[in-house]
């Protein structure tokens, strides 16, 4: 009996062990997710790309995994039958907000990742996402959310994963009508209001939608304005902390913005029109 209770005391020590190791992440600090699918050779070739440290936490993610937040979303061709697309988080300083870039990404942008990763409760990390050849980069949130849990030593409810993964594909499907910048630049916008003034009804949903897309010079259909609707009343449901996200949207609005809408596009703009009214001049100047 002894020996039972000996037995059982030591197996939960070492459940414990890597636990304890997460909790002593620090700023810089790396996690990498890699596809369960990948050769050694393509595990090898990522790992160098990502720069990762010797000491750094791996972890993979499986297919099956993929399939479990995305298969309610988007085709299991999509998704495919193989986990190869990584991750690599890096703890980044308290308050700095989230940075993403990609390499072989071909559907999903940096920008979206963002958003939806806001939306899951993923802050203050510098994410870098990638894979041995070009993937739509649909099942890199899977990996990225799995990483931020063994960071932060928290869990994610299984809904709020599930939404996040919603948003993420239905704001590249936007991204194909309106331009991914555009779709973008319109749930951030839509998110920012919500946190701001949270609608009671769906009229007031719809305004709000509307308005937004005005504002950033966006025209959506009425199907597009009934899906978003349909998005973020699933949204307000969960429990989900829109304060949070209102300030983490506020730390990284730069790198969600429209490109029209930041001081480069704007002077590219001003130069645009310069031209134009030089040529007209030159024009009159030639017949006259």
């Amino acid at each position: 009996m002894k020996w039972n209770k000996l037995l059982a005391i030591l197996m939960v020590s070492l459940l414990a062990l890597p636990i304890q190791a997460f909790a002593d992440m620090a700023e810089g600090d790396m996690i990498i997710t890699l596809g369960e699918n990948l050769s050694e050779e393509q595990k090898n070739m990522l790992l160098a790309e990502m720069e990762a440290p010797k000491d750094a936490t791996i972890i993979t993610v499986s297919n099956e995994e993929e399939h479990k937040y995305l298969g309610n979303y988007i085709s299991k061709a999509l998704i495919g039958t193989r986990a190869i697309s990584s991750s690599a988080l890096t703890i980044a300083k308290p308050g700095s907000g989230l940075e993403v870039e990609t390499r072989n990404i071909n559907w999903v942008t940096d920008e979206m990742y963002i958003n939806a990763l806001i939306t899951a409760g993923v802050k203050d990390a510098k994410i870098y996402i990638t894979a041995p050849a070009s993937v739509s980069g649909t099942a890199a949130l899977t990996g990225i959310i799995k990483a931020y849990e063994i960071s932060a030593k928290k869990t994610i409810p299984e809904d709020v994963k599930q939404a996040a993964n919603e948003e993420m594909v239905e704001t590249a499907k936007l991204g194909d009508s309106v331009g991914n910048e555009n779709a973008s630049a319109l749930i951030a916008k839509i998110k920012e209001e919500i946190a701001r003034n949270a609608p009671e009804t769906d009229a007031e949903l719809r305004t709000i939608i509307k308005d937004a897309a005005k504002e950033l010079g966006i025209t959506i259909t009425e199907q597009e304005t009934l899906s978003l609707i349909d998005l973020f009343n699933k949204l307000k449901e969960l429990n989900i902390d829109w304060n949070q996200v209102g300030e983490q949207l506020n730390q990284t609005k730069d790198k969600i913005s429209k490109y029209l809408e930041s001081e480069e596009g704007q002077g590219f703009l001003e130069n645009l029109k310069r031209f134009f009214s030089s040529a007209v001049d030159a024009i009159k100047a030639f017949f006259s």
